[in-house]
């Protein structure tokens, strides 16, 4: 019915589709009753084909995840139920989308193809044509997008019948030919995307029925020769490329992980990869390196005792010299291996593990030697050999340093589910080895802040900073190039290895001290050196996949060490230790914060900044994000394990971890690095369960599992509970954690994730109050020395932690009376540097945050309170006449606070908020003391009273900004004065409407500063001196007649606004 009510009257659109928005929103119209009207109603609807498409177009450019979908559901179902016209105008409004240019309709439009040619190909086929003008569009696509752009029309054009769509396949090979022969990164990096996708789906394992077995194979054999041939040509045309020839490894890899190949093409694959790999990389254990090194060389990082000198090596150092140095000539041993970049190891190697454990369902037993082999590398420790370097030197050393970083990691990847113990204690060795090169990484890239490493990831995000780049390496290689041809040699080549970065990735390369723990920033200054983070880094490394972290699962992995006849020589005990944990749970955090972020905050990055924000996860963005948090999800027991044993570790230390100033360098050490899981492992939880994606019906599931989790550590139960009791479970769970908080970061997590958390009760009241008693004891812990300077976001990190705990506790007025008239008075006795007693988070540097979210939170309590009408009983009258005496009470005390704390950001809080106080008090208020006059008068006049002299005072803080003329306190003055009048003017009106007109007095007083000095205007007259009289004559006047001091206060404020705007005029 909307949906005909849309297409029938243009007046009536904006309404049904806005009744539409809200029913899809709350869960009404399902995806079963959407195919349902479709499948029932289709003659009907076929009619209003054209409205359909609109909605369904209008509904793609929403920034909600629940109405894109359902724009891309009425795609779908007009194309499954309407006739071939209909089906065509869906298809080219889909291309419009994909053309569009919008990161969010590209995507969705290509999956709504993607189903589509899955739902009925024979149709798709059809309109063939209008997606392959697609091609047309690429060079704005993301890597994700052109490889979904190529699997359409790969599928369209490989179809299953012989001898169809093939001017689709001409077309393909064209453009795929002409890319790869192109010069240009991106045209050659959509050629390399292209092939092999379309040879993935050309080669993919097809199960076809056995009367046309025969056919079918005459088939495969000719599309398997193509695929042999059009991979020929991606090697060809990337093997003189390091850049491309990763590029093509890692795609290759990635078609083999998701699809599975016809065994044909890949044992032909295979065994071409392996013998590449081997030829290219690895040298036998006793075959000495030949070379002209700066460095002696080892085989390192060994994780066998090898003594027969009959192993393999990593033929590393050998490899990358060669290219660093530019030589060109070859040893005879060098000159028997196939010319290959060191740079293209990784990437490699993962090509050769996927098709390895896709041709033996998983077993690596084939290439396990690689786990646990050296590399031909010098010593990376620096010690003290790094302030004698040169900059080459150094240079050098670094760039082994990230290539032996980036091999780990991927060896890691590869080995990581193996099963047998042994095996996983060599992950766990190669672990400890990737923290290892973490700390030498820091030390190398604190004395070279302008070093660009090698390239780990090549991606289109990097294109628009090329020149940029390209032309910062040249500039920077003519400086140095003095020492003749071969220096030249190595300059090019440096170029060419660093001509995919980013620009602002260099940039961000800048030293830094926020990854350093505090013990070691304080060691480091007194050393004179600086460290930098390797967060910045973060492009240069090898994206470790999500089934890394089933090494969370590892507690005690015992290793056996065996002798020479394979018995067992020794055992050795291998842990996951805390640098370990924290190394993953660090990338698990980071792979979160990316891929469950809001699609609406993802639009907010556009150009270079949405490319800065997806590199280093371009595998981790070829995953469904369902199947991402269900990895999450399994992953949430042993988190559970670590959690709470770092709680048990804080509650041993009882309160001696609350300083770290006497403690020995290692147990401070070994202390932040707990408190750092801790930290990671709220952040952790929090990002998953503060996931948009629970709230649609379809991912209930995976929310049901991860809660019963959290309820599993408190009690077992067999029985499925409902998700309330799942909820409340789980948050009692959650909240134990509090009594053990190592850092002020942590609990504010803590918080976050029990506030996610009821979000999703329907009843969230009953442990609202448990909230803002948490965030209370987080304000009156004094934590660590030195943990405001700990955390740059620390002054946020306060905010979020105030709002909080004023938005949930059950009394606002009364909690900020207590800090306000108890914590501030403490801090204003307390010396210079000491902070309050009763809330230690409260000091002179962050008393300016407590004062604006006081203010602020003051202001939304006191509009949110309804306004008095007068059918309401006397009860009601007197509880909101007490709740107003409160609130004015509690501003009268934050406004007087400015005349201790007269700093601009307190004043301009006091500007910005008291006006809209005032404005709440005229609307909320003031018809409340319409009906309360006559039988409340002593306090209506006590309230008005208090309200006249703050006002006197915001009075004062309108001359402060003039005599001072800052224009940043000076814009609030209008509008601010604007409301003390309407304020005089509806005081007048309570009293006539009171039948008190004669209560009413006018007065005028003097503009005066902040203290109370009187403001000295350029004309001097004597009616100022009896204003000045009027206001003394007035005060006195008050004690005698309450009803009158009510009108002249009220009045007086109102004329002492209209005095100050004749003196700004006389002024000006």
């Amino acid at each position: 019915m909307l949906l005909i009510i849309y297409s029938t009257s243009t007046q009536t659109k904006k309404g049904s589709e806005k009744v539409l928005r809200n029913k899809i929103q709350s869960g009404c119209i399902q995806e079963q009753l959407l195919e349902g009207t479709f499948s029932t109603h289709y003659m009907v609807l076929k009619d209003i084909c054209p409205s359909i498409l609109l909605l369904a177009q209008t509904l793609f450019h929403s920034q909600d995840q629940r109405i894109i979908l359902f724009g891309s559901l009425l795609y779908k179902y007009a194309f499954k139920f309407f006739d071939t016209y209909c089906q065509q105008e869906v298809v080219g409004a889909l291309v419009t989308h994909v053309c569009s240019g919008n990161e969010a309709e590209v995507d969705t439009a290509l999956d709504v193809l993607l189903e589509l040619i899955a739902l009925n190909p024979s149709a798709m086929r059809l309109n063939a044509v209008f997606v392959k003008g697609i091609l047309d569009y690429l060079e704005t696509m993301s890597p994700q997008q052109i490889r979904k752009i190529f699997c359409i029309l790969s599928t369209l054009a490989f179809s299953q019948q012989p001898g169809t769509s093939n001017h689709i396949q001409d077309e393909m090979h064209l453009v795929i030919r002409k890319q790869l022969s192109s010069t240009v990164f991106k045209y050659k990096l959509i050629g390399i995307i292209g092939a092999v996708t379309m040879a993935g789906i050309m080669a993919e394992d097809r199960s076809v029925p056995s009367n046309s077995t025969q056919r079918r194979a005459d088939l495969s054999s000719e599309w398997c020769t193509q695929v042999t041939s059009l991979l020929q040509l991606v090697h060809s045309c990337t093997e003189h490329s390091p850049w491309a020839s990763s590029l093509y490894y890692d795609e290759f890899a990635n078609l083999i992980q998701e699809r599975k190949l016809a065994p044909k093409t890949l044992e032909w694959v295979g065994q071409t990869i392996f013998n590449d790999f081997q030829d290219a990389f690895v040298v036998d254990f006793c075959a000495i390196p030949e070379g002209d090194f700066p460095f002696p060389v080892k085989a390192l990082y060994g994780l066998e005792e090898s003594s027969t000198q009959d192993g393999i090596v990593i033929n590393l150092l050998p490899l990358f010299f060669q290219e660093f140095a530019g030589v060109s000539q070859m040893t005879s041993q060098e000159s028997s291996q196939k010319s290959m970049s060191s740079l293209c190891l990784a990437s490699h190697f993962r090509l050769l593990r996927l098709c390895v454990a896709r041709q033996h369902n998983g077993n690596l037993d084939e290439i396990d030697g690689l786990l646990d082999c050296p590399l031909f590398l010098p010593d990376l420790e620096p010690g003290e050999k790094l302030e004698s370097m040169s900059a080459k030197e150094r240079s050098l050393m670094c760039s082994l340093t990230f290539l032996t970083f980036n091999w780990f990691r991927e060896v890691v990847n590869a080995f990581c589910q193996q099963t047998s113990p042994e095996m996983k204690g060599k992950v766990l060795s190669r672990l400890k080895d990737l923290v290892e090169l973490q700390e030498i990484l820091e030390k190398y890239l604190a004395v070279i802040p302008d070093y660009v490493p090698p390239f780990a990831n090549v991606d289109m995000d990097t294109l628009d900073m090329i020149p940029k780049s390209s032309s910062a390496v040249s500039t920077k290689n003519r400086n140095k190039g003095k020492m003749g041809g071969r220096k030249q040699k190595a300059d090019i080549s440096k170029a060419s290895s660093t001509e995919t970065l980013l620009t602002e990735d260099t940039s961000e390369c800048d030293t830094v001290t926020s990854g350093r723990s505090p013990v070691e920033k304080e060691s480091a200054g007194k050393e004179g050196k600086t460290f930098v983070s390797l967060q910045n880094y973060h492009a240069f490394f090898r994206e470790l996949d999500i089934e890394v972290f089933s090494i969370l699962h590892s507690g005690l992995v015992t290793k056996f060490i065996l002798d020479t006849e394979m018995h067992t020589e020794a055992t050795e005990v291998v842990q996951l230790g805390p640098a370990e944990l924290l190394f993953l749970l660090e990338d698990l955090s980071q792979k979160l914060e990316n891929v469950l972020t809001p699609s609406f905050a993802k639009r907010l990055c556009f150009l270079k900044n949405k490319g800065n924000r997806n590199i280093g996860f371009s595998h981790l963005h070829q995953r469904s994000v369902q199947d991402i948090v269900h990895c999450v999800v399994q992953l949430l027991t042993p988190m559970c394990n670590h959690l709470e044993n770092i709680h048990n570790y804080f509650q041993s230390l009882g309160a001696e971890h609350l300083s770290v100033d006497d403690k020995p360098r290692v147990k401070a050490q070994e202390q932040h690095t707990m408190s750092s899981c801790y930290q990671k492992l709220l952040q952790i939880f929090y990002t998953l369960f503060a996931w948009k994606g629970f709230t649609h019906h379809s991912n209930l599931h995976l929310l049901h599992s991860a809660l019963e989790v959290l309820t599993s550590r408190l009690k077992q139960t067999e029985q499925e509970q409902p998700l309330e009791e799942l909820i409340s479970q789980s948050f009692n769970y959650l909240q134990n954690f509090h009594h053990c908080i190592p850092n002020f970061q942590c609990g504010l997590y803590l918080l976050r994730l029990l506030m996610t958390l009821l979000e999703k009760s329907a009843a969230p009241t009953q442990k609202k109050e448990k909230l803002a008693t948490l965030a209370k004891q987080l304000l009156c812990r004094a934590w660590p020395h030195g943990e405001k300077e700990k955390n740059t976001n620390f002054n946020d990190h306060l905010h979020d932690l105030l709002c909080i705990y004023l938005e949930h506790t059950d009394n606002v007025l009364k909690a900020i009376e207590e800090i306000a008239g108890v914590g501030v008075p403490e801090l204003v006795n307390a010396p210079k540097d000491a902070s309050s007693s009763t809330f230690p988070m409260l000091t002179r540097h962050t008393f300016v945050i407590f004062f604006r979210v006081m203010m602020a939170e003051l202001e939304k309590t006191v509009k949110s309170l309804q306004a008095g009408t007068a059918t309401d009983s006397q009860q009601v009258h007197e509880e909101k006449l007490l709740y107003w005496n409160m609130a004015v009470r509690d501003f009268s005390i934050l406004i007087n606070l400015m005349k201790v704390f007269d700093s601009y950001p307190v004043l301009h809080v006091c500007l910005k908020y008291g006006r809209h106080f005032v404005e709440a008090f005229l609307k909320q208020c003031m018809p409340l003391l319409d009906f309360c006059f006559r039988k409340h008068r002593e306090d209506v006049l006590s309230l008005l009273e208090t309200l006249q002299r703050n006002t006197r005072l915001l009075h004062h803080l309108c001359g402060h900004s003039k005599i001072h003329q800052d224009t940043r306190l000076t814009k609030h003055v209008p509008l601010l004065k604007k409301s003390l009048e309407l304020l005089v003017c509806r005081v007048k009106a309570m009293l006539v409407l009171n039948n008190c007109r004669e209560a009413f007095w006018l007065g005028t007083l003097k503009n005066r500063d902040l203290q109370g000095e009187e403001i000295v205007s350029q004309h001097l007259s004597s009616p100022e001196s009896t204003s000045e009289d009027s206001e003394s004559g007035m005060t006195s006047h008050v004690s005698r007649d309450r009803a009158t001091q009510d009108g002249e206060d009220e009045a007086s404020d109102g004329q002492k606004d209209q005095d100050n705007d004749e003196s700004d005029d006389s002024s000006d």
